[in-house]
């Protein structure tokens, strides 16, 4: 069995027609699929089925898409399920606060069945990716463990998404290296080409704010990207 026929997605939607085309591009991809309607089913069939991935609508009924990944990321069963979201707005606020909250991931509809699939195997690659032996990366007040997936700040042990570590993880091995929005977006994402560079910068935001002072480490490039210091 390939490793995208072992993994069991599941996909909260409550348009039936938009559900149905998920789930058959999912299962001609090898995935087995997951079904809820409305924002309470998700929760809780995710916290009963704990899926490899939830693609979750953010316009759910009876509880909203945010409220559900909230709940799932505040749960200790539950919190490391990767989430990649759909929604029909536009507005950027709506991808922040999803960020935020721990979503892995974003796609406004209308969305090309394909590109979803991809961007499906793509969190998973990141959430399973095996780490090398040497896997402890220090800067400064920063110690990143890739073998334990721990990263800590003084001593403080630091919360972070699966993504926002690789990509801590990519920017300390590559100190003093400016990365640009195209090559993380490549290399944390793994897509080919530049979707949306907004991801990136969303992401970046968000993990200095979790790195407290230690983020003004991570220096902007303006026009390019980003570059870790080369600190001792």
């Amino acid at each position: 069995m390939s490793k995208s026929s072992s993994k069991k997605i599941m996909v909260a939607e409550d348009e039936e027609d938009v559900r149905r085309l998920i789930c058959n591009s999912l299962k001609n991809a090898g995935f087995t699929t997951i079904e809820a309607a409305d924002g309470p089913c998700a929760l809780e069939t995710a916290r009963t089925q704990l899926p490899a991935l939830l693609v979750l609508d953010l316009m759910l009924p009876g509880m909203q898409g945010l409220d559900v990944c909230k709940a799932l990321k505040v749960g200790a069963e539950t919190k490391i399920i990767p989430i990649l979201m759909l929604t029909a707005k536009t507005e950027e606020v709506d991808r922040i606060v999803g960020f935020e909250l721990g979503a892995d991931d974003y796609m406004t509809k209308p969305f090309s069945p394909r590109e979803l699939v991809l961007r499906v195997q793509s969190i998973l690659r990141r959430a399973s990716g095996q780490p090398p032996e040497d896997a402890v990366v220090k800067l400064g007040e920063i110690m990143l463990d890739r073998t334990q997936h721990k990263v800590s700040v003084k001593g403080k042990p630091l919360e972070l998404t699966a993504t926002e570590f690789k990509l801590l993880a990519t920017l300390m091995e590559r100190r003093g290296r400016v990365q640009s929005r195209d090559v993380l977006l490549n290399d944390v994402w793994s897509y080919d080409s530049a979707i949306d560079t907004r991801t990136v910068d969303t992401h970046v935001r968000r993990l200095r704010e979790k790195l407290g002072k230690a983020g003004n480490h991570v220096e902007t490039v303006r026009g390019f990207g980003y570059r870790m210091a080369n600190i001792p």
